[in-house]
Order: C-alpha cells, then sequence, then structure tokens
C-alpha cells in the first residue's frame, strides 16, 4: 500500500515537471522577475546588494513555487484531470503532496538558479552550505504547500493568481527581504511574524551574513515546519472539500 502510494507520488511528479514547469518561459521568467526587482532596488542603494542576497534567494523561491502551483491545480480541477487522478488507488494526501513536490522542485531549480547569481555577483557566501539547504527546502516545501491552499480555494486560474498575489508582494515587502523587520513600523511588525516568508529571510540571513544565531536559526525552522503541515492539512481538507 505504501509502496503504491509513493509510486503514484512519483509518477504525478514527473508528469507535472514534464508537461508544465520545466517550459523555457517559465524558467526564464522565475529568475529574472525576482533579478528585476532586485536590480531596482540597488539604484537607490548599491552597497546594499550583499545585505540583499539571501532575501533575493528567498523572493525567487516565492514566485517559483507560488506562481505555477496555482497554475497547475486550478487548470486540472477546471479540466478535470485532478479528479481522474482519484481513480488511481491514491489519496488525496498523496495527489497533493505530489502536487507541492512538483512546486518545490520548480522552485528549488529558480532558487539555486539566483544562489548562484547572488554568490557570483553579489558576493554572497553561504558560510554553511547545509543548513542553507535545509532552511532553503523547507521554505520551497512550505510555500509551495501555500500555493496549493491558494489554488485549492478558487475554480479559475485568473482567480488563483490574483488570490497568490495578496499574499506574495506583501510577503515580499514585510518579511525582510528589502527592509529589516525591526525597521517596519511596529503595527506592521506583528504582521510581518504572521507571514513565513519572515522566517525564511531571517534564516537565510543567519547561514549568510551571520545575522541569526544557532537559537534563532532553529526557531525560524520550527516555525516553518509549522507553517508547511498546517497549509497542507488546510489544502487537503479544501480539497477534499472542493472535490465533494
Amino acid at each position: 500500500m505504501l509502496m503504491d502510494e509513493l509510486r503514484g507520488i512519483y509518477y504525478i511528479l514527473m508528469k507535472d515537471l514534464k508537461a508544465y514547469y520545466f517550459k523555457p518561459p517559465n524558467i526564464s521568467w522565475g529568475i529574472l522577475f525576482p533579478l528585476v526587482l532586485a536590480l531596482a532596488f540597488s539604484l537607490r542603494n548599491p552597497e546594499g546588494l550583499i545585505e540583499l542576497a539571501p532575501g533575493l534567494v528567498a523572493m525567487a523561491a516565492v514566485f517559483g513555487t507560488t506562481s505555477m502551483e496555482a497554475i497547475v491545480i486550478t487548470f486540472e480541477r477546471r479540466t478535470g484531470a485532478l479528479e481522474r487522478l482519484l481513480l488511481a488507488p491514491l489519496s488525496t494526501h498523496s495527489i497533493l503532496f505530489a502536487k507541492v513536490l512538483g512546486g518545490a522542485m520548480f522552485g528549488g531549480m529558480i532558487s539555486m538558479a539566483m544562489t548562484a547569481l547572488a554568490v557570483i555577483f553579489f558576493k554572497m557566501r553561504v558560510t554553511n552550505p547545509l543548513l542553507f539547504s535545509i532552511t532553503l527546502c523547507l521554505t520551497l516545501l512550505t510555500l509551495s504547500a501555500l500555493g496549493a491552499l491558494v489554488a485549492v480555494s478558487v475554480k479559475e486560474v485568473f482567480e488563483a493568481q490574483t488570490l497568490s498575489n495578496y499574499f506574495r508582494f506583501p510577503m515580499i515587502f514585510l518579511s525582510g527581504v528589502f527592509i529589516p523587520v525591526q525597521s517596519i513600523p511596529l503595527p506592521l511588525r506583528f504582521v510581518s511574524y504572521l507571514l513565513p516568508l519572515t522566517y525564511s529571510v531571517d534564516a537565510l540571513k543567519g547561514v549568510t551574513l551571520h545575522q541569526t544565531s544557532i537559537g534563532w536559526l532553529m526557531l525560524d525552522t520550527a516555525v516553518l515546519t509549522l507553517f508547511f503541515f498546517g497549509f497542507m492539512y488546510a489544502s487537503n481538507a479544501m480539497l477534499k472539500r472542493s472535490l465533494k
């Protein structure tokens, strides 16, 4: 039974990567959009590029996961492809996890490309590759699960994209990507601590700029893990209700 579930997850993942994700326009857009925002910021503060680099990697993860995740799940629900997957001996948990893994892998490819650019051009230093990888993987899974939650909450692709923007842009500007959380006005600071990207950026800064202690880094990863399971639980419950 477990092997059937794992086999089903694998084949759904491979199908999604081939059919939706690994297309040149998707890859180029996922890299160029965060890079353009970073360059716009650098025109105002050229000396702050090294401090911007970890947030730039996190921002690439945001757009690499949530944008395609919203399209894939919503499109397959609209065409009935998602319902046909239920004819296989698979649970909704496995189907949803396969979709989240696809978004996380695509976002990981975009984020690693952005990491390479940040290391080469922005002089970012990854002091602990293992902790950096763990933090990035948790970030990708959490944000992909958030994209899945958005996708199962609506019926049309344009609705999913619009709803995703309500999460993405506030996260970018309130999570410490461009402006440190400590510099944000106090009421908005409380909002920033409710956003998963805040903990991703803080952890990535900790393993690149030494701006976070090991205690805070462990707290960041724990909170990201809670966000991931919370988003997965809510997405599965929403998907079951919509399929009924």
